[in-house]
């Protein structure tokens, strides 16, 4: 089945584990990358433009994108954190095609689903990833983040925000 089928958010959200057999596990590692200080100046969210879902192989790509470039550009001198997690559990009405396929189809009777993986159900304006830097890593963290949109469905926009700084 193709991840376009799972991008709009339909219906109540199926996350409650007791009632479903085999849900799969979230395929995202780790949800936080890099150092954290409190002293970081500038704050990066990368915010989708629509409502949507993005399934969990997505964001571990945009994570891994993110994670490499800031990496290799700012060193230790960041924090990146996953802020969608994937609670909602997809499902596939599996239909098998061809020949000596007859038996297995019975077309929508029965057709709840199966669990087949996870998706993060995202709002308008609700960041996806938050990354904290120095003033001299913000153009660094932009074009991370712009990486990083450009491997997760629908459009996204930066919003950059300086933190107020500590008084001393």
């Amino acid at each position: 089945m193709k991840a376009k089928n799972y991008r709009r958010v339909d219906g109540m959200t199926y996350a409650r584990k007791e009632y479903i057999h085999g849900p799969p596990d979230s395929r995202i590692t780790k949800y936080t990358a890099g150092v954290y200080r409190p002293d970081y100046t500038h704050e990066l969210l990368l915010v989708p433009e629509t409502t949507l879902q993005i399934r969990d192989v997505a964001l571990e790509s945009a994570r891994i994108a993110l994670n490499k470039v800031l990496s290799e550009k700012l060193t230790d001198r960041f924090y990146a954190e996953v802020k969608a997690h994937p609670h909602h559990v997809l499902r596939e009405n599996k239909m098998i095609f061809g020949a000596h396929a007859d038996r297995l189809q019975e077309g929508m009777r029965r057709a709840f689903g199966k669990p087949i993986g996870r998706a993060a159900r995202v709002e308008m304006g609700e960041p996806v990833f938050r990354v904290l830097v120095y003033s001299d890593g913000v153009r660094a963290a932009r074009e991370a983040l712009e990486l990083a949109g450009k491997k997760l469905p629908k459009k996204y926009y930066i919003v950059e925000r300086k933190l107020v700084e500590a008084l001393g």
